[in-house]
């Protein structure tokens, strides 16, 4: 039963795959950026569980206290979460601007169409560069 004991690593894990697999599974762009915020938010919790120290106390000074917390990987998770937060809203940002486009989210219908148009455009270059 020592595997339960640190159920925290599990869970992290747990959440890891299921934003990877949310990720490489869903062509739907939107589904995508919920993965991706998935599996980030599986790194915050394993990174903060890897920084707990038993026993420890904040780190403020105080007679008689000799074990600290490291207060670095906090600050950091709390950093990370606002750049996650920044990229969550650039890639909507970006996504809006793809279906209207596009006019859909999906990325095997978005190649689809790109192809066709790549398609058109090397066909109209053929036609200039031909000569009549």
């Amino acid at each position: 039963m020592a595997w339960l004991a640190h159920y925290n690593y599990w869970i992290a894990i747990f959440l890891m795959m299921i934003g990877f697999y949310t990720v490489i599974s869903r062509g739907n762009m939107v589904k995508q950026v919920v993965g991706i915020n998935i599996f980030q938010t599986s790194v915050f919790i394993l990174y903060i569980s890897l920084s707990n120290v038993d026993g420890g106390a904040p780190p403020i000074a105080h007679e008689g206290v000799t074990l600290f917390s490291n207060p670095l990987p906090h600050v950091l998770i709390l950093t990370a979460i606002v750049v996650g937060v920044a990229t969550t809203a650039l890639a909507l940002a970006l996504i809006v601007r793809i279906k209207e486009a596009y006019g859909t989210i999906e990325e095997d219908d978005i190649r689809h169409l790109d192809d066709i148009r790549d398609a058109a455009v090397a066909r109209e270059d053929d036609h200039k560069e031909s000569p009549r």
